[in-house]
């Protein structure tokens, strides 16, 4: 079957609904995953009934089920051109401002939250998205109503609107303010590097680069973080804007992520032999629009992942055989939309990335130890 131009794993796909019924009899899957589902999916339908009581245990899924989702791009190369502009005020930066050769006149300001400084006689100033000598302009040219020829001087003392989030396997997460223009290798090392084993002295087996990312107003942008931190590559050294994230999450943590067309997304806790239908049964539920038929299954590196699409009603119904999972992979039930083999992917990536930022932005600015909280723009990105 061709899915939008992507080669289709042969495993079964159908455009039929699911009957209500077989929904309703997924809710209760908890109870029923004892009963072992388990073969795993390949490359060929099987024309055999599914005996549910086979005891065997459920063997490695092939990869030959899994093909390549087609997501894999470069970094375009605007990215690597360092920004020009200088950095530009906002809400909570503190000025000082002084008229030079008035005595008394220096004083220190915050820029408050509607983007306004307030100095000697003059009103609020609106100073948001202005650089220092821009707003040294501007009060030299307001105060005429009160001096002669005056000349200011403006001094950025402390910086906090323009920063970058850098969480996850790191020596010191947390927010860092971006007074100079800064590239992802710059904001590891301001959150002092990757975090070190002191048992081993290595990062290996700590930080998860697969399934690493940088999100920037609700995308992931295309950054290997494996090929930049392990291999070297400079090519994934991008520049980075305010208000992005990049999060390097544990390798120790055995995780799969159901998500989609659920009533919970979220992640649960990698048991041995998890199966597709044990993972689906942890989602407590499905949306009205839920597409069992189209189950996708994601693994590997999220900037060009391997997938599966799976017929979840097939597998309900012992006419095709269950999926083994792995920790890290992601179950993503899609809704209405996507009709490609990309498509799925691109909508199983975006969640997974926009669902953790979410989380741990949360958390970060609930324990923030002193650190300014940073909005985590969520869209629905493709």
């Amino acid at each position: 079957m061709d899915g939008g131009g992507w080669r289709v794993p042969s495993v079964a796909i159908l455009t039929a609904q699911p009957p209500l019924l077989v929904k309703r009899f997924l809710l209760h899957l908890p109870v029923l995953t004892s009963v072992s589902l388990s073969i795993v999916a390949c490359t060929s339908t099987s024309s055999s009934k599914f005996d549910p009581r086979e005891s065997a245990s459920l063997p490695t899924a092939g990869e030959a089920a899994f093909a390549s989702a087609g997501l894999g791009s470069s970094v375009p190369a605007g990215l690597l051109q360092k920004p020009s502009q200088p950095y530009t005020l906002g809400p909570g930066d503190k000025l000082e401002v002084e008229i030079l050769g008035e005595e008394g006149s220096r004083a220190e300001t915050y820029v408050t939250p509607d983007s306004r400084i307030y100095f000697d006689l003059l009103p609020g100033v609106d100073v948001g998205g202005k650089n220092v000598s821009e707003v040294q302009e501007e009060l030299e040219q307001q105060l005429t109503t009160y001096y002669r020829q005056p000349q200011v001087a403006v001094t950025l003392r402390e910086a906090v609107s323009q920063r970058v989030l850098v969480l996850g396997r790191l020596n010191e997460p947390g927010v860092y303010p971006m007074t100079e223009p800064l590239r992802v290798l710059d904001a590891i090392s301001k959150a002092g590097g990757l975090f070190t084993s002191r048992f081993t002295g290595t990062t290996e087996e700590l930080a998860d680069l697969k399934h690493s990312f940088l999100i920037r107003d609700g995308r992931m942008l295309p950054v290997d973080f494996e090929r930049l931190l392990r291999h070297g590559d400079m090519s994934q050294n991008i520049y980075l804007q305010s208000e992005d994230l990049i999060y390097l999450p544990s390798a120790l943590t055995n995780e799969v992520y159901v998500l989609g067309a659920v009533l919970e997304p979220r992640p649960i806790g990698f048991m041995n032999e998890m199966n597709l239908m044990a993972a689906l049964s942890k989602g407590l539920g499905l949306r009205p629009d839920a597409d069992l038929s189209r189950v996708s299954i994601i693994r590997g590196s999220l900037t060009d992942p391997q997938i599966a699409v799976v017929n979840a009603n097939d597998v309900l119904q012992g006419k095709a055989t269950n999926v083994r999972l792995e920790p890290g992979d992601i179950v993503y039930v899609p809704g209405a939309g996507a009709n490609s083999i990309g498509g799925y992917a691109r909508e199983a990536v975006n969640t997974f990335v926009n669902v953790v930022a979410a989380n741990e932005g949360s958390r970060a600015g609930a324990s923030g130890g002193g650190n300014v909280g940073i909005n985590v723009p969520i869209g629905g990105a493709n």
